[in-house]
């Protein structure tokens, strides 16, 4: 009986004759073949310009970065690991050439080109909207936390680093007075030692006190940059390993993380602007934002949608000034604001307050006007109204919260005129149905960069890790152009990528 299996083919361990390209193993619609081309047609130019002729050749930069990028394109993010695909991974041999560059040249060329990435990635974006994969008719903003290259457990509190640094400082002194009188008690110091313990332990401690300083001051500059002249709280912690990240984080999940920003064009999901903040809410990034579109396409886009983390004062009147036709939500954090007031389990919130600007004063569901009763120096603002009426109020109960019985009281930073334009905008079903397009624009992006691997940072310190993000910005944009070309929405002709005419 004859086993119905293939056998090994007769010339598996034969050399041919005639050699053929190895690249012909790979199926002819492989994307590694799409990826090198739309490499080719990166400007590298500005960090050619930091190679010396003299000495052994280097690799080009374009095949290093064309590496780096198809790598994170397709989930390969260690240098190691990007050194050993070059070495036996097909594709991976196509888009290096051939060349199979030591995992260091990788590690360090990421580390050290941070600027030529961001420019990268400016490059990814001009491509597409060269190829009209991108119009900046809707753009989308969004953040999410990426981990930093450090861990919770490699961190001190201020309060703790102030301990440790008095200890360390007394135990130091300990150790000089014990050694000037090392030569006199040796022997009955040291027994049968040979006396050079002491000074090891001696460059220890003051080595972990230089650390211990540095990560101080680091914390002190932060603080006084983030809150000048406010006393530091104790609470408050600093990474050694990157004193640059934040704690960040929700529900128990905390650790020392970067925000990453990214405005997403709604025609094929393009990435058009970025970038990387230490701020732990969205609060003060649209500003950011903005100069990012701005910088990398040359305009700004005219809708722009965001969640309702943008809903701050600043981000609404930079959106204003901007002339920018945005769609924030205004809901959350505000739950119930937009429902019914006779909903008798509901508790009254800012939104059921109408502000007037004329008066600059706000009037409760019940009539009453909440007059400003303060401004303190950075602006804050507090406005109450009066004890005896809300305690007559019907509203009472589910408005005025205080265990002293004082009358309702509403924080604002003075920029209310700017939220009730939202809030009147986004009361439109035309505005309700352009925002509820940002779901299916910037949320999907993240998604697809997290589910393909990349959930945190190999480099340290901001301006690095900013670098590492305009890499993981590029690859994205770059397989979006490769899927427009499998899919017929654009045709590679001769190198030249243009839109599919007809």
């Amino acid at each position: 009986m004859v086993i119905p299996f293939k056998s090994e083919p007769a010339d598996l361990h034969q050399r041919s004759l005639f050699p053929g390209n190895v690249f012909d193993l790979l199926p002819p619609e492989h994307d590694c073949f799409l990826f090198h081309d739309l490499f080719q047609q990166l400007d590298t130019c500005r960090v050619e310009a930091k190679y010396s002729p003299n000495g052994q050749h280097a690799y080009h930069p374009r095949q290093i970065v064309s590496i780096l990028i198809y790598g994170y394109s397709h989930g390969v993010f260690s240098s190691r690991q990007l050194e050993k695909r070059c070495r036996e991974d097909l594709s991976f041999m196509y888009i290096a050439g051939r060349h199979c560059p030591n995992f260091r040249v990788l590690s360090d060329f990421r580390k050290d080109n941070a600027v030529f990435f961001q420019h990268c990635f400016k490059q990814t974006v001009e491509l597409a909207l060269e190829m009209k994969l991108a119009s900046l008719g809707h753009v989308s903003l969004d953040g999410s936390k990426f981990k930093a290259s450090s861990s919770k457990h490699k961190a001190m509190s201020y309060k703790h680093l102030k301990a440790k640094e008095a200890a360390l400082t007394r135990e130091i002194d300990d150790l000089i007075k014990q050694a000037t009188t090392c030569d006199t008690e040796e022997d009955a110091t040291h027994g049968a030692q040979s006396g050079y313990e002491l000074p090891e332990e001696l460059t220890f401690k003051k080595k972990r006190l230089a650390t211990i300083r540095s990560a101080k001051a680091a914390l002190e500059a932060r603080e006084e940059a983030l809150h000048p002249g406010k006393v530091i709280d104790d609470k408050k912690q600093i990474s050694f390993a990157d004193k640059e990240a934040r704690i960040m984080g929700k529900k128990g999940d905390f650790d020392y993380r970067y925000n990453g920003q990214i405005s997403v064009d709604s025609d094929h999901q393009i990435i058009v602007g970025q970038h990387v903040s230490q701020n732990a809410n969205d609060k003060q990034e649209v500003k950011a934002a903005l100069d990012s579109v701005k910088e990398t396409t040359g305009q700004l886009p005219e809708k722009m949608s965001l969640d309702n983390g943008y809903y701050s004062g600043d981000n609404l009147e930079t959106l204003e000034q901007a002339k920018v036709e945005a769609y924030v939500a205004v809901d959350r954090g505000e739950q119930g604001g937009t429902e019914p007031l006779n909903q008798s389990d509901r508790r009254l919130v800012k939104a059921d307050f109408v502000y007037d600007e004329a008066s600059d004063s706000f009037r409760c569901p019940a009539g009453q006007i909440l007059p400003l009763k303060q401004q303190n120096k950075d602006g804050k603002r507090v406005y109450q109204g009066e004890a005896t009426t809300c305690h007559a109020c019907p509203y009472h109960q589910r408005c005025c919260q205080s265990k002293k019985g004082e009358a309702r009281t509403l924080h604002s930073d003075g920029k209310e005129v700017v939220r009730q334009h939202m809030r009147e905008r986004m009361s439109s079903e035309t505005a309700k149905m352009v925002y509820k397009r940002r779901k299916v624009i910037v949320e999907p992006v993240f998604g697809h960069i997290k589910n393909g691997g990349f959930r945190g940072f190999s480099l340290r310190g901001e301006e690095k890790v900013a670098g590492e993000f305009s890499l993981v910005c590029a690859a994205h944009n770059l397989k979006k152009m490769v899927k427009a070309a499998m899919t017929g929405l654009v045709r590679p002709a001769f190198g030249n990528w243009k839109a599919q005419v007809g």
